[in-house]
């Protein structure tokens, strides 16, 4: 593990946002008998950047080009996101919700999640 310290210091120096992530569950409101829905952060502010890439595709319906882009999230190996997190991120400036778009890529130095716009929760 010691020579990897090197490496994962230079890819966490490239860090330029923070990203907190919630959970969400119903849970039953014993007032009013209704079932409410309640986010709870489970890591917040932690270190991490975005990496975008565009890619060509077509559009199923109309046969046009079309620019699509995918959204990447590099954060520590550590950091534990359950899927069907919503995953707040700052960077630039900018503040986005994004959900999980499938398993984390996980390496000694890091962990690559790629990202969907969030739409709601499920």
């Amino acid at each position: 593990m010691v020579k990897y310290n090197k490496a994962k210091k230079a890819i966490e120096a490239l860090y330029e946002g923070t990203c907190t992530v919630y959970t969400g569950k119903k849970r039953k409101d014993l007032d009013t008998g209704e079932t409410v829905f309640t986010e709870t952060a489970i890591i917040t502010d932690a270190p991490c950047r975005l990496s975008f890439s565009s890619f060509p595709a077509t559009n199923i319906i109309s046969n046009t080009p079309v620019l699509g882009q995918a959204t990447k999230l590099f954060i520590s190996p550590g950091a534990t996101i359950p899927p069907g997190s919503k995953l707040v991120v700052t960077q630039n400036g900018v503040t986005t919700a994004y959900s999980q778009s499938g398993e984390p890529a996980r390496y000694v130095t890091h962990q690559e999640i790629n990202l969907e716009l969030f739409k709601g929760w499920a």
